[in-house]
Parts: structure tokens; C-alpha cells; sequence
């Protein structure tokens, strides 16, 4: 790709010299590697947003529909190589860096992992940023701006334990902050009914309110043609209400408190809502974000659609804009731009609903009834009381209209309704204001219409659709594996990191042994680079002779990190108990978080890190299996992680994932799939070939089976075979592994007095029978590396440009 931002090495480093100075007061030579970094960005930054302006004039002049693409999460990773790789300088700037004396990893080392999002709802929102820049989408994030991100995961005694993630510590170069365009939100108050010539309106009166400050955050996309911006909000107060009195006497912590209390609202992501404080400050985030986000589409929109005598095209707003709520937190966008439209510019309902209805769509990300969100009214209704009449309305006249069309289906009504046994269904908020509600693998959009959803799918079933996830390859294979990028790029160019489904003329190399002998060198190289960090991080000595068994996500017990630690404890057994048993030696690396609140998850991990404590010990077995935990899963690691893996581990409990982006991102790197046939599990198979990937275990139907029936009995799976599935079941509470922190009776209790809600026991055998099959195929290197081909040249389909093409043609119509 031509580069269009500094003709040579010599201008980029006269400009970033300039830089460095201007920003640290410093000669080059003087800054550290810190300072260097952030004058890095700085420069890239400047660059980004010049194009970014004259993107967005062009926009307003060519009309351009413009997408607002809302969520909680964006985790987004770090920026610097990315952005080098999109705007066609990467090579220029590590050149000039190496002239200067440094390099590029040492300067990148230095970019920390921004603390706003936690999983794959946040990565996936991230990657669709970037490929909407890369498709010239007109897209807009809309989050929050967290000052601590979810929180820093270091392990303790085989324990998580959860640590302040300070990452603006030392700023953020790549922000800009933009008071000027700050959002007054009110919470609390009274709403006034106002009546004058036999019209009525409404007032919010009272309350507290606070601002919404903007920071704009570049999103460059691949080529350097569009740069768009992911705005995130933080709570500040309208004024400054500091207690003099309180600090002269000593209370400094009293002197501060309302900027505190304020400031509360954006200061981590997902605060504990076990307590009703809890929840009224993630209500108090979801409302904050929405209403921001919505106030500055706004003042948008309007500007560029009032006419000379100051009117309003509002019948252009859903043709201008389109609005994607990205699971339920922000559900209210449908009611907050309903009461901004009615209540601030005086349209009247059903004018303003048919814009709400036009303009807003819906993803869903989970299979799971309880995870969609409630709201127990009161605390609702106290804490946003306008709000709550206007989804009380929407309500009210989906009702009316339900009873006139379906009146003797007040099943449909009960599962279908926003308010309904004292809670707000966020869900069904969403659903009813958005014109599309969307799925993100087919099977996850089956279960939708035939079981969660199956109710609104009856009801309006065009409005549904499936859009498989995607992920950016230019991230995850481009910058995340240089040595394998370059192999592929050798081979066929490097029109993959623009189309990723040209990956698919890989396949001309399946047979060929120079190639095949290369990608075992890159796998070599990378693992090697992995066990340094692993090294570094937990003082694991892998062997890279091994193979790299690899289970990375967020802790749940549908995840089932839980099955994989019983196969490495039977692995163990057996090793212990017959000398002549030989497994392929295999290092299991494992990473993850688990919510602070979520006791079974953090026992699991404890039980991993147990696991290794005993097993990485015992001499009898670690010159064959080695366990390993990697503290504070993030973007960054990932991308040492996944270009190492060998066996991509993606077993959840048939029907329960909705998609997954891992087994995207390990696929492309080359690792083969050890899974059920369970979120987009199924497209990988389709694609890359059964036999290219090891599926195991209950399906959908089985699972839906057992339960439906009831005659599902772990006991009975525990007595089927007492001497291996048995014996690892009872080692959760005989003190095998309780060396470092005790026994696992709560974990043991799940399985068997809470009848192993997750099939862990009944998926056993089949699962340790189907890893063990890959460990024989790993024996014939040429075969393994071919699957591995196989799977990298078909994982094209699971690039995030396709999905947003989808998103762009079926949803926004852009």
C-alpha cells in the first residue's frame, strides 16, 4: 500500500523529532521510551485527524448517511502498530526509528491496554470500527470513558485477585478531550405536567445534573482513506461545588465529595450490582452514555438538516442516520430519542416513533434469559422519571395495539411486554423500538427465533436476521504474527489485509513442503515468543517442542474451563498411575477473567492454578504436561497468544455460545479447533472441513433433549466410571490439589448436587478421546500443518468487513 503520509524516512523523522520536542520540552535523545511513544502517537494522531476533517466535510456535503454504533464496551487494544500497519507506514517509521537509535517495539512496549471494555462485546465492537473505516462507512463509536478499566487480574495463591487497572495513569495520547461539546444529563427530579389552550406538555424539574464530556479517540481505518472517531463520555460536574469550609477544617474527603460522587458514574466499568447503590450506578452509566450519545447526534443532524428560515427536515433522519444499540445496555436510545423529539423539538408521537422505529437496530448477544437485562421498576422510575413515562407509553400502546391484533394471546403479551412483574425488560425495549434485531452466528440466531426470542420472532418475524461475527485480520494476523503475515504476503500478496477472503488462494500451497516447512518455522518462532512472556509473567517453563493447547475467553461456566482442567487431571492421573502411558506432550495454556462477583468462575481458576501448582512440580509428569495460567488476559497478550496456539479450545455447552470471536482469531492463525458444535463453531467446520477441525460432544438437540425431559443424572455419568471420570471428580474435595489453597467443594457441589448443569461430565470422554486424536495427527507434522493451511486459508468469512457490508446492505442501508 502506497504511502501517503511521509514521502520518506528522512520527513517522518524531521517531523517526529518536532514532535518530541514540542510535546516533552525534550531533545530526542533526552526522552525515554515513554515520552518517545506518546510524541508517536501525537504525530500519527494530528495526521489521522486531518483526514478525518476532510472525511467529514465531505460527508456533510455529499448528505452521507452517518451510523452511530453504540455500546458499553470497546475494547480496543493497542493503537500504534495498528495504525502504522492502515496508513501504509509501518515500515517507514520502524525504519526511521531504527536510524534514530530505537526501534518500534521498543517504543509500542510502552502503550498500555485502554480499560475500556472487558470481552468479546467489547472486541467485537472495536473491530467493527475499524472495518467500518476500512469499508468508507461514515461510523461512529458511542461509549464511556472509564477512568479505571474493569479491573487488573494478578493471581495470588492460585487465586484471582483483582487489582486497580489505572491505565490513564500517564494520560492518553491518543484522545483529544472536547468540552465544548459537553451533554447536560439530569437523574432524579420531578416531571411537571404543563396544560395551555388544551395542549399539554411535560417538564423534568430538579434532579442532578451533570455533564457529559466528550474525549474523540481516531479510528483509522486500512489505506488511510477514512478516519472516523470513537467517542467516549465522562461524568463531570455542570459546576464546581468544592467546600471550603469542609477542607480549612481538615474534612478533605467532604470537600470534594459532590465532584466524587459525580465523577463515580464513569469511573469503572461494570461496578458490582449486587447491592442497590451498584445498580443504580450501571443504570446511572447506561443513561449517561445514551443520552450523551444521543444529544450529539443530534446537535448533528440538525445542523446539517435546517433550512434557511430554521426548520427541521425531520423526515430525513432516518435516511441521515442510523443508530445500532450493541446488546441492551443501550436499550434507552429508542426511549431518550422519543422524548428529546417530543418533549425538546414538539413533534408529535407518532411522527416521532415512526423516526425511532426507522432508525434504530438491535443486536443480541446471548442465549441466556437471565442475562438479558431487568430493571426493578422503582429503582428506575426514582432515578429516571421521564424516562420511565415514555417506555411506560411505548408500553402502553404496544399493549393496546397487541390486544386489538392478538387479544386471546396473553402468552405472547406476558413474554413480550416492557413492563411486566415490577421489572423494565431492556430486551424488549430493544426489540420493540428497533426496525431489525439481529443474531451473530446462525445457530445463535436459530435459538433466537425457535427458543429465546421465539415470542417477538411469531410476532415480527421479518424483523430478524443473522450476522455472523467478524474479527480484524489486519490486527489479528497482519500485526498480532509479522512472521506468518509475511510468509502469506510472500506468497500471494498482501491483498489479503484488504480482502481478507483472498486468503483462499492459499490453498494452492497445501502439497507444497517449502511452504508447509515455513509456516512451521513462523509457529516455531511465535511460540517461542510466547513462552519468554509466560516465562516472564509466571515463571512456567513451556516447552516449545510441545504442543500449545489453548483456552483463552472470559470465565463462565458454560465456557467449560472446567472440562479442560479435568482432562489435564486425568492426563495427570493416568501419567502417575502407568508409567507406560505416554501422551503427546502438551503445554496447557489457559488465560481469562472471571467478574468480580462471580464466585464459581474464580473458583475455577483457582482450581487451573492448583492444577499446575501439583502438576508443573511433579517430575513424574512435567517433562510431558505442563499447565499454565497467563494473568490479565487483554488485547495485548492475545496477540502473543494466538499466533502460538496448536489446538484451539472452544468447547462450550452445545447452544449456550452465542458466537465467539477467539475461535475466529485462532483459526486464522492456524490453530486447529477442539470444539462443540456451538456458536460459529458450526460455520468453522462448514468452512474449513470436518476433517480439519476435531468436533466432539452433545449437540444442540441433545442438550435441549436432556433437558426438556429431565433424565440427565450425573451421578449416573460418575458411577459409570468411577476409576478415571470418577476419581477427577472426587479429587476436587480428597486434597489431591489443595496444596496451594485448599479443596473445591463448591465446584464439586455444582456437579454433583446441582446435577452438572453444563454436561461437563456427560461431554468427559468424549472430549479427552478427541484431544488425544489430535495428538496423534500432531504426529505427522506434514499432515498437522496442512490442516492448519486449510484452516487459515478458509477464515476469510470471519472477517469483520464482511459482516459490516452485511450490517451496512440488510440493517443501515448505507
Amino acid at each position: 500500500m502506497k504511502n501517503e503520509i511521509f514521502k520518506d524516512t528522512e520527513q517522518f523523522k524531521r517531523e517526529y523529532r518536532r514532535m518530541v520536542e514540542s510535546e516533552v520540552g525534550k531533545g530526542f535523545d533526552e526522552a525515554d521510551d515513554y515520552e518517545r511513544f506518546a510524541a508517536l502517537c501525537k504525530l500519527v494522531a494530528f495526521r489521522a485527524r486531518a483526514i478525518h476533517v476532510r472525511n467529514d466535510n465531505a460527508i456533510e456535503a455529499q448528505r452521507k448517511k452517518r451510523v452511530f454504533y453504540f455500546s458499553l464496551e470497546f475494547l480496543i487494544g493497542p493503537l500504534l502498530e495498528n495504525y502504522l500497519l492502515n496508513l501504509g507506514i509501518l515500515d517507514t517509521v520502524s525504519e526511521g526509528l531504527a536510524e534514530m537509535g530505537t526501534s518500534l517495539d521498543a517504543v509500542a512496549s510502552c502503550e498500555v491496554d485502554p480499560g475500556l471494555g472487558n470481552g468479546g462485546l467489547g472486541r467485537l465492537a472495536a473491530c467493527f470500527l475499524d472495518s467500518m473505516a476500512h469499508e468508507g462507512i461514515a461510523g461512529y463509536g458511542n461509549g464511556m470513558r472509564y477512568r479505571y478499566g474493569l479491573f487488573r487480574q494478578v493471581i495470588k495463591d492460585g487465586r484471582q485477585v483483582e487489582e486497580t487497572d489505572n491505565w490513564l495513569a500517564k494520560g492518553y495520547p491518543w484522545e483529544v478531550r472536547r468540552p465544548e461539546s459537553a451533554v447536560p444529563v439530569t437523574f432524579g427530579g420531578q416531571v411537571v405536567r404543563h396544560e395551555e389552550d388544551g395542549r399539554y406538555w411535560f417538564t423534568l424539574e430538579g434532579g442532578e445534573t451533570v455533564n457529559a464530556v466528550p474525549y474523540d479517540i481516531p479510528v483509522v481505518g486500512y489505506g488511510g482513506n477514512t478516519v472516523n472517531k470513537l467517542r467516549v463520555w465522562a461524568a463531570e460536574p455542570v459546576e464546581e461545588r468544592f467546600d471550603l469550609d469542609a477542607f480549612n477544617e481538615g474534612a478533605y474527603a467532604d470537600a470534594s465529595k459532590f465532584r466524587t460522587d459525580v465523577e463515580a458514574i464513569s469511573t469503572i466499568l461494570y461496578p458490582n450490582d449486587a447491592g442497590e447503590h451498584g445498580r443504580i450506578l450501571r443504570l446511572k452509566q447506561e443513561y449517561l452514555f445514551v443520552a450523551a450519545g444521543i444529544g450529539s447526534i443530534m446537535r448533528t443532524f440538525k445542523r446539517e438538516h435546517t433550512g434557511a428560515d430554521g426548520t427541521v427536515d425531520w423526515a430525513a433522519f432516518p435516511e441521515a442516520i442510523a443508530i445500532h444499540t450493541n446488546d441492551t445496555h443501550p436499550a434507552m436510545c429508542g426511549a431518550e430519542l422519543l422524548r428529546v423529539l417530543v418533549d425538546e423539538e414538539g413533534l408529535d408521537y407518532d411522527t416521532a416513533w415512526g423516526i425511532v422505529t426507522r432508525s434504530i437496530s438491535y443486536t443480541n448477544h446471548t442465549v441466556l434469559p437471565e442475562a438479558l437485562e431487568k430493571w426493578p421498576i422503582d429503582v428506575f422510575r426514582r432515578l429516571l422519571p421521564r424516562i420511565y413515562m415514555w417506555i411506560e407509553e411505548i408500553d402502553r400502546r404496544y399493549r393496546e395495539n397487541f390486544m386489538a391484533e392478538h387479544g386471546d394471546r396473553m402468552d405472547l403479551l406476558r413474554d413480550t411486554a416492557i413492563l411486566w412483574d415490577g421489572q423494565v425488560r431492556m430486551a424488549n425495549l430493544s426489540i420493540i423500538c428497533s426496525h431489525s434485531v439481529n443474531g451473530v452466528a446462525k445457530i445463535h440466531t436459530d435459538i433466537l427465533e425457535r427458543e429465546v426470542l421465539k415470542d417477538f420472532y411469531e410476532l415480527t418475524p421479518e424483523k430478524f436476521n443473522n450476522k455472523t461475527n467478524g474479527i480484524s485480520f489486519r490486527r489479528f494476523l497482519g500485526n498480532a504474527n509479522p512472521s506468518y503475515s509475511r510468509l502469506i504476503t510472500d506468497a500471494i500478496g498482501d491483498g489479503w489485509l484488504d480482502d481478507a477472503s483472498e486468503l483462499k488462494r492459499l490453498e494452492a500451497f497445501s502439497a507444497d513442503p517449502v511452504f508447509l516447512d515455513a509456516m512451521a518455522d513462523s509457529k516455531r518462532l511465535n511460540k517461542e515468543r510466547l513462552a519468554r512472556y509466560v516465562r516472564e509473567q509466571t515463571g512456567v517453563e513451556l516447552d516449545c517442542d510441545s504442543v500449545f493447547d489453548v483456552q483463552v475467553k472470559r470465565f463462565h461456566a458454560y465456557k467449560r474451563q472446567l472440562l479442560n482442567i479435568f482432562k489435564v487431571m486425568d492426563v495427570y492421573n493416568r501419567i502417575v498411575a502407568d508409567p507406560s502411558y505416554r501422551p503427546r506432550p502438551t503445554s496447557f495454556i489457559f488465560s481469562g477473567k472471571a467478574a468480580q462477583s462471580y464466585t464459581y468462575a474464580k473458583e475455577v481458576i483457582r482450581l487451573i492454578n492448583s492444577v499446575a501448582d501439583v502438576v508443573n512440580g511433579d517430575p513424574r509428569a512435567n517433562e510431558m504436561i505442563k499447565v499454565a495460567f497467563i494473568p490479565n488476559f487483554s488485547v495485548g497478550n492475545a496477540e502473543l497468544i494466538y499466533p502460538a496456539a496448536e489446538i484451539s479450545e472452544q468447547i462450550s455447552t452445545a447452544g449456550m455460545e452465542a458466537s465467539g470471536t477467539s475461535n475466529m482469531k485462532l483459526m486464522a492463525n492456524g490453530a486447529i479447533t477442539l470444539g462443540t458444535l456451538d456458536g460459529a463453531n458450526v460455520e468453522i467446520a462448514q468452512l474449513a472441513g470436518r476433517e480439519n477441525i476435531e468436533i466432539f460432544g452433545l449437540e444442540v438437540a441433545d442438550v435441549e433433549g436432556y433437558k426438556s425431559r429431565g433424565d440427565y443424572f450425573a451421578w449416573d455419568e460418575y458411577n459409570r466410571d468411577r476409576d478415571r471420570l470418577g476419581r477427577v471428580v472426587d479429587e476436587l474435595v480428597d486434597g489431591t490439589f489443595a496444596r496451594l489453597s485448599g479443596d473445591f467443594s463448591l465446584i464439586h457441589d455444582g456437579l454433583m448436587h446441582q446435577n452438572d448443569a453444563d454436561f461437563v461430565l456427560k461431554d468427559f470422554h468424549s472430549y479427552v478421546a478427541a484431544w488425544e486424536h489430535l495428538g496423534e495427527v500432531y504426529g505427522d507434522r506434514r499432515r498437522w500443518n496442512q490442516m492448519a493451511l486449510a484452516n487459515t486459508a478458509n477464515s476469510g468469512f470471519f472477517s469483520s468487513d464482511r459482516t459490516i457490508r452485511e450490517y451496512a446492505e440488510d440493517i443501515w442501508h448505507v
